[in-house]
């Protein structure tokens, strides 16, 4: 599970909800009462990725990558009580420093994945750049508050293009949500008709009467990626996942056997606390 989107998600749905000492603590609430829900439905092995640095590698390679520059104070102060939260109740946490929740996410995919016993993963987070993931029907990807499942069809119907290509379908289109631009004029259908055809920037030709693909304005974006090959092989790293980060040895590491007696005292803090209506706020898309 994607611990950072959800406790975005959680933070802009629900009331504000304050402890005795005035700290927020609706969001966290929120994100554990979910997760406890998904074990009440019967899931047995659950991981949740954290960005405990908002910051990564990636704001080294791109200048105007994504930050922590914006975040509501209530929520950014969040983020560690989340942590402590959910390793209290007994889940598997994995916070990123120099990497993203989101690579951690394709980690634990490509690790579990590996184990013959798992039947299915089920990586839960609406982010595009996981769909790069997604292998068959055994890895998918779920949008928890959409309820939409992808599974490899799935992100080729909804990209145009296999799961492979997604670095390079991102790399293009570009993505607002990390920070990166993608190249002009290459739009979702252009990129997709191209590689759908060709799967990687490397194996797109530099004439464009190559292509043969239905794609408007050939001649400028051939052009375009000519000029900016670079810049897209850039954005096409910002846009890939890394799976090599060791998290864990067996996927029996991930599975719940119930709270530690640190829970409690949390739980008490979570129930006790006062939850009343807030200012409308501006929405933040992630």
């Amino acid at each position: 599970m994607d611990g950072t989107y959800e406790l975005f998600r959680h933070y802009y749905a629900l009331p504000s909800a304050r402890d005795r000492d005035g700290c927020e603590v609706a969001a966290v609430r929120g994100v554990l009462a979910s997760v406890m829900g998904m074990v009440n439905d019967g899931a047995t092995h659950i991981g949740v990725a954290t960005d405990h640095v908002i910051e990564s590698f990636r704001n080294g390679l791109w200048p105007g990558y994504k930050t922590g520059e914006g975040i509501e104070p209530d929520l950014l102060a969040q983020f560690p009580l989340l942590e402590d939260a959910l390793s209290a109740a007994g889940v598997v946490v994995w916070p990123m420093v120099e990497f993203e929740a989101d690579d951690a996410l394709a980690a634990a995919a490509m690790a579990a994945a590996r184990d013959a016993r798992v039947e299915r993963v089920i990586i839960c987070t609406p982010d595009k750049d996981l769909a790069q993931c997604v292998r068959g029907t055994r890895v998918v990807q779920l949008n928890r508050r959409t309820r939409v499942t992808l599974d490899e069809a799935g992100v080729i119907q909804k990209f145009g293009v296999s799961p492979e290509s997604i670095p390079d379908y991102l790399a293009l289109v570009g993505d607002a949500a990390d920070g990166y631009p993608g190249l002009p004029g290459w739009g979702a259908k252009s990129s997709a008709a191209v590689l759908a055809r060709f799967a990687h920037l490397e194996s797109i030709p530099s004439d464009w009467r190559e292509w043969h693909v239905n794609a408007a304005n050939a001649s400028a974006l051939a052009h375009t990626l000519s000029s900016e090959r670079d810049r897209a092989l850039l954005f096409r790293t910002l846009a890939t996942l890394r799976t090599d980060i060791a998290l864990f040895d067996d996927v029996d590491h991930l599975r719940w056997n119930g709270p530690t007696p640190a829970f409690a005292t949390l739980a008490a803090r979570f129930d006790a606390a006062v939850t009343t209506k807030r200012p409308q706020r501006r929405s933040v898309v992630r």
